[in-house]
């Protein structure tokens, strides 16, 4: 496959960064680069968001999900995608139409007049884009560096020049546009996959008994690979509050929804882009089914091999299909999450540039966003070098870490009472909470803390929380319950102060937004 898979790379590649770039024309100005000067289209809308939301994670993740932990991770990642893009159109796109923001945090300042929630939300949300911006560059890296003569550094140098070429030249334009190439990419060529692959091992009956066997011979039961619930609801719940309840401060459907059109046009588009992005980890989920019943459950494939390896013995041609379909779902990602960056780097860190010219402001988009790409590249190939740093591990983190802002989002729009000072101190308490968590469950694993046998039961209980299952309990539940309390009781606590009287008035429709803040 070799030979087809290196065109399958340098085609797809240049195809895409130049599909993206040539959108140039139509982001001209900063509001044209950075949320399309509000003239998208549903469909444009749709697709950007699906695919900003399938990444790597989302794809040869899911499939070696279900190859280790079974069926149900194939299924609850659908759900929480379809639940998490509903839930921001549904409850929060409009709004951010309504304000024209471009980034999320922007919504604090308008209401309380106060610049510091604003720029602690960037940070939080910063920390998760990092990583993504890193894992991005990482996968690129490892398929380049696997199958062409390049290193790992010249494979994710590779990836900096092509985010940094067409994110900074077609802006979010150049973004959804790409995008719709890249979720036809998918769904093509993980659908191909499926249905040649399930004909290839002899059909579904057959694939389901192979499956059988090899869970017999690992004494692993059968009902509960196959089930719905699988490992239980406590992952259950972990994966919707790590996947889901992060999403509203997610800044890039920021971006999006004042991308759109008209606000009628918001909820469909985050409905249908819900839908395919919830398709995406079910089909990759199903050709992890089918590379379990060929290689069984210990494949020894890692990251992409879940997806390419059953390909590629399908046919060459297949086999460089599945190697597009990483390809996009990994770039797809990576761009509006690099765009997004950039743009709350700019807005949200460098408040001067508000009274810059379109221009200068275009300008600084497109620096950051080029210093932004290759920082995560050279971060990427340090990681993959020099460190044993689990991916999965870093990106669950980041996902945590977003929690607390989206907590106090939620009550800034849909609570009255809350304060500046509830928001604020909610979102650090939660944020500061999540990251001791984390600490504490890798330094529980490393040092082999446990309840030896006649342990108390606190200490019983402090052992299961950082090392049940050789993860801990996620840190996104400390992420959410801690801002859930903490917001609305500090708030209960401090007075209103700096407060916009009329901030409810313009965020239901009922008084124009002022232009100056928009």
């Amino acid at each position: 496959m070799d030979a087809i898979a290196l065109t399958t790379i340098v085609v797809y590649l240049v195809a895409a960064t130049a599909a993206g770039s040539l959108m140039a024309r139509r982001a001209t100005s900063s509001a044209g680069w950075a949320v399309a000067g509000g003239g998208m289209s549903t469909t444009l809308v749709a697709v950007g968001i699906a695919g900003t939301r399938i990444g790597g994670a989302g794809t040869y993740g899911v499939a070696g999900d279900v190859i280790s932990g079974g069926v149900w991770n194939l299924w609850w990642y659908g759900i929480n995608t379809f639940l998490a893009l509903a839930g921001v159109g549904l409850f929060f796109g409009i709004y951010f139409r309504r304000f024209r923001l471009h980034t999320v945090g922007e919504l604090f300042t308008i209401r309380f007049r106060n610049r510091r929630c604003q720029w602690f939300t960037s940070l939080c949300v910063q920390t998760e884009y990092a990583i993504v911006n890193l894992i991005e560059a990482y996968v690129i890296g490892v398929i380049l560096s696997t199958l062409t003569p390049l290193s790992m550094f010249g494979g994710v140098m590779v990836a900096a020049v092509i985010f940094s070429t067409y994110v900074s030249l077609g802006g979010l334009w150049g973004t959804a546009v790409t995008n719709l190439i890249h979720c036809t990419v998918v769904l093509v060529g993980l659908l191909s996959v499926g249905v040649m692959g399930v004909n290839q091992l002899g059909g579904w009956d057959a694939v389901t008994a192979t499956i059988g066997d090899h869970l017999a011979a690992a004494s692993q039961d059968e009902a509960a690979w196959w089930s719905f619930t699988g490992a239980g609801w406590l992952p259950i719940f972990g994966m919707f509050f790590a996947a889901a309840v992060h999403t509203p401060a997610a800044s890039v459907y920021t971006n999006y929804a004042t991308a759109a059109r008209t606000e009628n046009h918001i909820v469909p588009a985050f409905l249908l882009g819900g839908a395919i992005g919830a398709l995406m980890p079910i089909l990759a989920g199903v050709v992890g089914i089918l590379t379990t019943a060929r290689y069984g459950l210990d494949t020894g494939l890692g990251g992409y091999r879940n997806l390419t390896t059953l390909a590629s013995e399908i046919s060459p041609v297949v086999g460089g299909l599945a190697l597009a379909a990483v390809l996009a779902a990994v770039i797809s990602s990576g761009g509006p999450i690099l765009l997004s960056s950039a743009t709350m780097f700019v807005r949200d860190w460098l408040p001067g540039t508000k009274h810059h010219s379109s221009e200068q402001q275009l300008r600084a988009y497109r620096i950051t966003t080029t210093v932004y790409a290759f920082l995560a590249a050279i971060a990427a190939w340090i990681v993959a070098t020099y460190t044993t740093i689990s991916i999965l591990d870093l990106l669950l983190f980041g996902f945590a870490m977003v929690v607390p802002p989206a907590v106090s989002l939620g009550y800034l729009v849909y609570s009255p009472r809350t304060t500046e000072k509830g928001a604020y101190w909610g979102m650090v308490i939660g944020y500061a909470s999540g990251l001791i968590w984390f600490i504490l469950i890798k330094l529980s694993l490393a040092t082999g803390f446990g309840a030896p046998e006649g342990a108390g039961v606190f200490h019983r209980a402090l052992a299961y929380s950082f090392t049940v299952d050789g993860e801990g309990i996620d840190p996104s539940y400390l992420t959410f319950f801690v801002p859930l309390i903490a917001v609305p009781l500090i708030s209960k606590l401090t007075v209103q102060s700096g407060v916009r009287e009329d901030f409810f008035e313009m965020l239901s429709g009922r008084k124009p937004v002022e232009d100056d803040l928009a």
